[in-house]
Formats: C-alpha cells, structure tokens, sequence
C-alpha cells in the first residue's frame, strides 16, 4: 500500500502539469465501442461515401437510440436509427437483400441511415465548408437551409448536433497515435483519494443521505464532476466519454473499464480511476471499501481519456 501511495502522489504531480488534447481519430471502430452484433454493419456501412465513416455512423446511431432496435421515440422514430415512418417510405432500403425494407431491422435500419447521410452529401456537396459538418448538418436542419446559408446554418441545434456528433464520434474511432491527458485527469484522482476507505453503496452517488458513499460509476461520476466534466451515472455510459488509449497507453485519470462480454461496451459493468502502475482507485463491491485494486484482470475491457466535449456529447436518453 506504501508503494501505491507513492506512485499516486507521484503520478497526481505528473498529471497536474499535462496539458489537454485529443487527437483525431481514424477510420477504424475502437475495441469493444460498438456491440459485436453491429460492428460489421457499422464498419462496411460507415464508408459507404467519402463524408461518411464507421465512427460518425456509429455516433449517430448511439446518439438515436443507444444502439436499442426496438425503441420508440415520441416523434414516432422507430429503431436502431429512429427513421420516422415517413422517411423511411422514402429512404430505406433492403440492407441485406431479403426482399424487405424493414424499419425495426438493423440489417435494413443501419445501411439505410449510411445511405441517407451519404445522399445529403450529394445535394450539399459543393456548400463551402467541410463535408461531414454540411452533411451532419443537412441531416438534422435538411439540405435546403445548408445550401441557403452557404455551410452549418446558424441555428444553435445544428450547430449542437454537429458539434455533438463530431465529438461523440472520437469516442468510437481508434486513435490512430498517444492520446494526451486531460488537464482535469489530477484533480478526478485527487478527489478519488480523499474517499479512500469509503464503504461501498450501491446506487451511491455521495450525498448526505447516502452517507458519502458511492458505487463505481457514482465515484467516477462524482470525481470528474468535481473538476466540472458532467459524466453520465451508468459505466457503460461512461465508456462513450471521450478516446480510447490502449492498455499501454494508459495516463492517471484514465477511466478503466471492466465488461462480462469483451467485445461490447454495452456489457460493461465495473469502471474505476486509472493511477499508474497497473492500479485504479475504484469502489469495488458490497462489502468493500473505495480502494486500490490491480486493472489487469479477465474481464478489462478498455479505457476512456475523458474529455469535457466529449463528456457534452453524450445523450441523456442511452
């Protein structure tokens, strides 16, 4: 334990003097950032044109509907893309050649979602400006209004949406190179520490009643909150809220993942604070107390370098 604190203090010091930053994602889908079941789709789909890619599709879709086929909005979108009726009288298509045009099929839903974007391109592909934001724009304003104002109009829920999904997508695309830290990374491990010792709580999110008691996902949410990034409560939510390091890329800060099923994010089921040295700070179970405890364990899933816009981009519906 005295060589854990030693590398905490150490790593705290370290971390307080990076500096924030992220760099652009690739063309490849993160480990794990899209459920396996839809991973392929997203993939082949997600370059289906130039101003698409499988990480913008794949945050479009999250976005929509938290990759749920079945859910229903009260605008009537339907499925895993949320096509209104409507739309998708008029732009879906038969994905996977079965002789139908299902909307609550993802094997139709998702191809059709890639093919809708990739037409809005067409129409806004000579507007100044980046493609993908004329598209991402077109789709959430339509085409007529990017053509007339000459790029992203200004209406601040374009403007949100393209900025949303922009970040939103760093989450499910590879990074290509090391990712920076975030400048809050120390202050979310400094928090951590003085809760050392803490009993566990499940559902708990530290207030007076609880007892300043926490589960998992209410000490890492509560720990970055204290450095003014609002995570969502849930681990598997988490995961989305910034780029994905690899295991040898790890910085203190990092938010560490734990999942019953390797290849998808929406199994997740335990998260801790990465500190160094193959350690996090975590609160691990009833019964148990905030502590240190080993990553390198069967069911580590991946990482999360929490950003403060990519932290905004979550939806509040997954």
């Amino acid at each position: 334990m005295g060589f854990v604190m030693l590398l905490v203090v150490g790593v705290y010091v370290v971390a307080g003097n990076l500096v924030n930053g992220v760099t652009s994602g690739s063309r490849a889908l993160a480990k794990g950032a899209v459920p396996a079941a839809y991973k392929s789709l997203v993939q082949q789909w997600g370059n289906l044109c130039p101003a698409l890619s499988p990480a913008l599709l794949a945050a479009q879709l999250y976005q929509e509907s938290g990759w749920n086929p079945t859910v229903v909005s009260p605008a009537d979108a339907r499925g895993i893309a949320q096509f209104i009726p409507s739309t998708w009288a008029t732009h879906g298509i038969d994905g996977n050649g079965d002789g139908k045009r299902d909307i609550w099929d993802p094997n139709d839903a998702i191809p059709s979602a890639a093919a809708y974007d990739c037409e809005l391109a067409k129409y806004v592909k000579h507007v100044p400006g980046n493609v993908s934001d004329n598209m991402l724009a077109a789709y959430n304003a339509g085409a007529y209004r990017v053509i007339k104002a000459g790029g992203v109009p200004a209406i601040r829920e374009t403007q949100n949406y393209v900025q949303r999904i922009r970040s939103l997508a760093e989450s499910f695309a590879a990074p290509p190179a090391r990712l920076d830290p975030t400048r809050q990374a120390a202050g979310a491990i400094g928090f951590a520490q003085r809760k050392l010792g803490t009993p566990y709580l499940w559902g708990g999110e530290g207030t007076a009643e609880q007892g300043g008691r926490f589960d998992c996902s209410g000490l890492t949410q509560a720990a970055y909150a204290s450095v003014g990034i609002t995570l969502p409560r849930v681990a598997n939510d988490q995961y989305n809220a910034g780029p994905h390091p690899a295991r040898n890329q790890l910085l203190p800060g990092d938010l560490v993942f734990f999942s019953t099923d390797l290849t998808d994010s929406r199994a997740i089921h335990h998260v801790g604070i990465y500190v160094g040295g193959g350690y996090m700070i975590d609160a691990p179970r009833t019964g148990a107390v905030i502590r240190f405890d080993p990553i390198d364990t069967p069911d580590y899933f991946g990482a999360t370098r929490v950003t403060e816009d990519g932290a905004k981009a979550l939806p509040t519906h997954v």
